[in-house]
C-alpha cells in the first residue's frame, strides 16, 4: 500500500506543473503525513487576501515542487502564494532590493549573498525565539543558526535565514555486491577507511575512484575533500576561521587537511591510475570503475547528485550503495557533515512572510517535497517514511546523525579563492604533492585581495 501511495505521490508531481498553483499533491489526511501539525498551523493563521511573493533559485522541476510544498501554507492560511523562479536569482535579487521592489521572501542558494544583503539592512531579522526552535529541532541546530546568522547594518550579528532543503557531501559510493564478494565491511572511522584502502592494495585492488576534471572548474572535487578532512581533524571554529582567513590558508591545520587528502590520492595504488590520472579524469566519468567487472576502484567520494552519471539502469542497494564518509575516531569530533543548502529570508516583511517562517517549523512543510524528490532535511520532527527513495532516506538518516553542519567552504570564500585559487591549488597539490608551497599560494593571493 505504501509504495502505491509514494509512486502515486510522485505522478500527481509531474501532472501538477500543468495545474493550478493551489492544487494539492497530497490529499490531506493520507497515511504517513503529519497531519496534525498541518491542521494545528492551519487552526493559527488567517492571511486570506494576503499577496506572498517569493523569488529563489529553483525552476523547471524544482520550481513546480516547490510550488507544490508552498500550495499546501495557501490552503492552510488563505494566502495568495506567487514564486517566481530564475536562472539568474543572484543578480535578479540585488537589483529588486536596491529598486526596492524586493518580494517578501527570497531563496538564497549560499549564505554568503544573503550575509551582504543583511550588511546593507535588507533582510529582517527572524528572531532569537527561531533560533532557539532551530535548536531543539534540527540536528546539528546550532550549525543551522549559525550558517543562517550575519552581521547586520549595525554590525551585530541577528539570524536571517531559516535552511530548508539540503544538500550532503559526505558520502563514499560503492558497490554492495562487490565488497561482499570480497568481504569488505562498511568502515565506521576514518582510520578504518584507511585500513581498507591499504587491504584493498594488498588484495590486488585500486581502493578509490578519483577524477577532478571539470571544465574551467577542474580541481573542485578535492577542495570537498580537503573541506571533510578539516572536519574531521580539527574543531568546527577553527573551520570557520578558515573560510574567513581568520586562520590563514597556509597555517598547520591547512596543510595537515591537505595532505590528509593527499594520503587517498597519492599513496601508490590508492587511485586509479594514480595522481596525475585523478587530476585529469572528469568528475562526472570517474565513478565508471565501480561498475566494472572485477571494478577498477572500490570507493568514490562524491556528494548526492553523483548517481546521475551513473551508467543507465543502475539501481541503488543493488549496482551501488552509500555510507558516511566516517568521523576520525583519534580526533573525536563527532560526526560532521558537509553539505549545502537554501535558507529563506525575509526581504519584504509582512505577516505573511512572517507566517511562512512559521511554516517551515511544521514537519508538513518539508513532508510534502520529500514525498517528491530531491530533498533532505535535518527537521528532526519528520516522518521518514514518506521519503520518495531508499537512498533519499539513508542520506537523511546521515543528516540526522550529524553532530555538525558546515557549508562547503569554497562556496563561502571569496570567489577568485574559493573557485579560483583553492581550485587549481589542489590540481597543483595532487600532482605535485607539496602542501606546503601550494597554501603558500593561496594564501598570497588572500593577501593580494586586500
Amino acid at each position: 500500500m505504501k509504495s502505491r501511495l509514494y509512486a502515486g505521490v510522485a505522478t500527481l508531481a509531474l501532472m501538477a506543473s500543468a495545474a493550478h498553483a493551489q492544487d494539492l499533491i497530497i490529499e490531506p489526511g493520507t497515511e504517513g503525513f503529519n497531519w496534525d501539525s498541518f491542521e494545528a498551523f492551519a487552526a493559527e493563521h488567517d492571511f486570506t487576501g494576503e499577496a506572498l511573493t517569493i523569488t529563489g533559485p529553483w525552476t523547471g522541476a524544482d520550481g513546480q515542487m516547490v510550488n507544490n510544498m508552498l500550495a499546501f501554507f495557501a490552503e492552510a492560511t488563505g494566502a495568495d502564494v506567487r514564486y517566481s523562479g530564475s536562472d539568474s536569482f543572484e543578480q535578479d535579487i540585488v537589483i529588486a532590493i536596491q529598486a526596492n521592489s524586493a518580494p517578501n521572501l527570497a531563496v538564497f542558494p549560499q549564505p554568503g549573498l544573503a550575509a551582504d544583503m543583511a550588511a546593507r539592512g535588507a533582510l529582517a531579522p527572524l528572531g532569537q525565539e527561531t533560533a532557539d526552535w532551530m535548536v531543539e529541532n534540527y540536528a546539528a541546530g546550532q550549525s543551522w543558526v549559525d550558517l543562517g546568522s550575519f552581521e547586520n547594518a549595525d554590525d551585530e550579528a541577528e539570524m536571517f535565514g531559516f535552511f530548508y532543503k539540503v544538500d550532503v557531501k559526505s558520502l563514499v559510493w560503492y558497490s554492495p555486491e562487490q565488497f561482499d564478494e570480497m568481504g569488505y565491511d562498511i568502515p565506521e572511522t576514518l582510520e578504518d577507511l584507511k585500513a581498507l584502502s591499504a587491504q584493498i592494495v594488498e588484495d590486488g585492488g585500486t581502493p578509490w575512484c578519483i577524477g577532478l576534471g571539470s571544465g574551467a572548474a577542474t580541481g573542485w572535487p578535492a577542495t570537498d575533500w580537503v573541506e571533510d578532512m578539516m572536519l574531521r581533524l580539527h574543531a568546527p571554529e577553527v573551520y570557520d576561521q578558515w573560510v574567513t582567513n581568520e586562520l590563514p590558508f597556509n597555517s598547520p591545520e591547512v596543510i595537515e587537511a591537505i595532505e590528509a587528502y593527499g594520503e587517498f590520492v597519492r599513496t601508490d595504488g590508492w587511485a586509479q591510475g594514480g595522481p596525475e590520472a585523478a587530476a585529469t579524469t572528469d568528475f562526472r566519468d570517474s565513478p565508471a570503475g565501480l561498475f566494472q567487472i572485477p571494478p577498477s576502484c572500490y570507493m568514490h567520494k562524491q556528494a548526492s547528485f553523483i548517481p546521475t552519471f551513473f551508467p543507465d539502469g543502475s539501481e541503488f542497494g543493488a549496482d551501488y550503495d552509500f555510507f558516511y564518509f566516517p568521523s576520525s575516531s583519534e580526533a573525536d569530533l563527532g560526526d560532521p557533515v558537509l553539505g549545502a543548502g537554501t535558507l529563506f529570508a525575509i526581504t519584504s516583511d509582512s505577516p505573511a512572510a512572517r507566517g511562512l517562517i512559521e511554516f517551515f517549523k511544521t514537519p508538513i512543510a518539508h513532508e510534502v517535497w520529500m514525498a517528491q524528490s530531491g530533498f533532505l532535511t535535518p527537521h528532526s520532527g519528520v516522518n521518514l517514511d514518506v521519503f520518495s527513495s531508499d537512498a533519499l532516506r539513508a542520506m537523511n538518516e546521515i543528516l540526522l546523525a550529524a553532530t555538525t553542519f558546515r557549508f562547503d567552504a569554497s562556496d563561502l570564500m571569496p570567489g577568485e579563492i574559493g573557485a579560483g585559487a583553492f581550485w587549481t591549488g589542489m590540481v597543483d597539490y595532487t600532482t605535485q604533492g607539496n602542501a606546503e608551497s601550494v597554501a603558500n599560494m593561496i594564501q598570497e593571493r588572500w593577501d593580494a585581495m586586500r
